[in-house]
């Protein structure tokens, strides 16, 4: 039920953004790719059909893969928006980069360059922020959490905080 809520909220952001009007690609993780679920079920599943309620026929091209990380989906963008000439690129990436220690700062210049990337297709941004489990001590919990606003704040785009908020026990 929560992940209905997730989607209704990002199809009312999107709305009130203005930014959908033909196709939106997706480029995410497992979360986004709806790993060990029915796809049906998963979050952009919903957001599709939430838009399809609400009377918008945008295309969603869901380009996630379970374990990407922010690096693959840098590497993997140029020939996705060259393929679907997207008017919208949701962001969800970054929670693999954590759970395997790597540097925020490089995080911070993947999630840079696909934003640059995706605007000069032509395409707006939607950030979705992550976090990781603070076992990974404060200062790299603080800094992987800081660079989705940051990011956010340098390059004036949309972002959801924590995506995950309330679901399964995130906070």
């Amino acid at each position: 039920m929560r992940a209905l809520f997730l989607s209704a909220g990002l199809g009312l952001l999107l709305l009130s953004q203005g930014a959908l009007a033909g196709t939106v690609l997706i480029v995410g993780d497992s979360i986004s790719a709806a790993f060990g679920l029915d796809t049906r079920v998963g979050w952009v599943s919903l957001l599709e059909q939430r838009l399809s309620k609400e009377g918008f026929d945008d295309k969603v091209v869901n380009a996630s893969i379970s374990g990407d990380t922010s690096a693959g989906g840098q590497a993997r963008l140029p020939a996705l928006l060259a393929e679907h000439k997207p008017e919208l690129v949701i962001l969800e990436l970054g929670g693999n980069d954590g759970l395997r220690g790597q540097q925020p700062a490089q995080l911070q210049q993947n999630l840079s360059s696909m934003i640059d990337s995706s605007r000069a297709a032509g395409a707006k941004v939607l950030l979705l922020g992550m976090q990781i489990p603070p076992n990974y001590g404060p200062r790299y919990t603080n800094a992987f959490k800081e660079v989705y606003s940051n990011l956010a704040e340098q390059k004036k785009v949309p972002f959801v905080p924590f995506f995950l908020e309330g679901v399964g026990g995130g906070t």
